[in-house]
């Protein structure tokens, strides 16, 4: 790696103070004493998955960034993934960022992965770039294409942000799959706005955008495709620690809250369905997207809850992926900075996670012996933790506790989130 200038690294490390972007220099490795207690912060978590990246401003423009390179572990554990029974994976969002690692990953250890995307072309694209990794991978000729040959990824259409489209999807996998069942399906795919958009975009059923697609999306996808996962499947829903305003990154900006449900709760007597915000605040597209992971908590609770009532096998689980700024989620950032940020988050900083090692925590969240026995917990871990690479998983990256407001929904706000959002989808 080349050599780079002690001003350059300052240009990173040292924001402006008109900026107020300030992290502490103090970082600790988590210890491991008990699985369900809560990860220590190793450096002030610091910064919001998008809000970090406008803070950031111009303070690192001009670095040379083609100097620092991104390295990251391939090698795919073994250890608790029961690889003999192969398994059928859903993957939403598998066209990019750590959906797409993710169902790369499960697709070379043998399993069949649907790659669900918001288009046709996408999910060939994606189909595409992982036959093309795999090709560069191996060994030689003989060995990329007996290796594209054994893989089973099936590209499929179906846009979060269109009820109508989630039909088609579920319609077509009955016609041209046989309704074949589902060992896992992992609710992955996400937007995030441009933290300083002001319109109120919606998606075709007049939902705001983000919470439209990043839950409700999901959540009619989930009404449509239960009956479709095996008795002892499981349901992964990647979340984010941002849904927490206690979290260092949930504190920046405005924190995320869903209220007494205000906004749904309009959108359902009016019958429009339109709300801006879920609580009926004014928009915030910041807010918008912690409330939909917020959303995305609840979600997995009550859904454990409901699925325990009847009897269920099925397991619900979330996760938080950790900062990862070089994936999609940031396509409606400016560039520029999402660039200079990725690379001092990750590279200088270690407060940011690589991309492989997210798609590396979905597969565990996916395929793991450690995860599948239990239901409605929250996978975390400190900021960085893609340094200790595979073996970070089931140790920093293990059960934690969700927001305050996600334990206290438990007594009865879940009830009516899940209920509003029956009435909103129209199930």
């Amino acid at each position: 790696m080349k050599v780079i200038s002690t001003t350059a690294i300052l240009a990173l490390i040292i924001p402006s103070t008109t900026l107020g972007f300030q992290i502490s220099p103090n970082s600790a490795r988590v210890s491991s004493t008990s699985l369900y207690s809560k990860p220590i912060d190793s450096v002030n978590e610091a910064i919001d998955r998008r809000s970090a990246i406008h803070q950031i401003g111009a303070t690192a423009a001009g670095v040379a960034l083609s100097s620092l390179l991104l390295s990251s572990d391939t090698a795919l554990a073994a250890q608790d993934y029961d690889d003999e029974k192969k398994k059928r994976i859903l993957i939403t969002g598998s066209n990019s960022g750590i959906g797409l690692d993710a169902a790369q990953r499960i697709a070379l250890r043998g399993h069949e992965v649907i790659l669900a995307c918001r288009t046709l072309e996408k999910a060939k694209q994606a189909a595409d770039k992982i036959k093309t990794n795999i090709a560069n991978d191996s060994m030689d000729a003989v060995d990329a294409i007996a290796r594209i040959k054994a893989l089973k990824v099936i590209p499929m259409e179906c846009d979060l942000a269109d009820l109508a489209s989630i039909d088609s999807f579920i319609n077509q996998w009955k016609r041209t799959q046989n309704a074949a069942m589902f060992d896992a399906v992992c609710y992955n795919a996400g937007i995030a706005r441009n933290t300083e958009a002001k319109e109120v975009l919606r998606t075709k059923q007049g939902f705001e955008l983000t919470v439209g697609t990043n839950h409700l999306g999901h959540f009619y996808l989930n009404h449509l495709i239960l009956p479709l996962i095996k008795e002892n499947g499981r349901i992964v829903v990647t979340a984010s620690g941002v849904h927490d305003p206690d979290s260092p990154g949930g504190a920046q900006g405005v924190p995320a809250t869903l209220g007494d449900l205000a906004g749904f709760e309009k959108a359902v007597v009016t019958g429009d369905k339109r709300f801006d915000m879920v609580d009926g605040g004014q928009f915030n597209a910041d807010k918008a997207y912690k409330d939909s992971k917020l959303c995305n908590v609840l979600f997995t609770r009550e859904l454990q809850r409901r699925l325990d009532d009847r009897g269920s096998g099925v397991k619900v689980n979330c996760f938080n992926p950790g900062l990862i700024v070089g994936t999609g989620l940031f396509r409606d950032q400016n560039q520029v900075f999402t660039k200079v940020f990725d690379v001092a988050a990750t590279n200088l900083l270690k407060v940011g996670e690589t991309t492989h090692w997210g798609g590396g925590a979905l597969e565990y969240m996916s395929l793991s012996s450690m995860v599948g026995e239990n239901g409605s917990l929250y996978y975390t871990s400190p900021p960085g933790s893609s340094k200790y690479g595979e073996d970070a998983f089931g140790r920093e990256f293990r059960v934690s506790e969700v927001s305050k407001e996600a334990r206290l929904s438990d007594s009865g706000k879940a009830r009516r989130f899940w209920e509003l959002s029956e009435k909103l989808v129209g199930v």
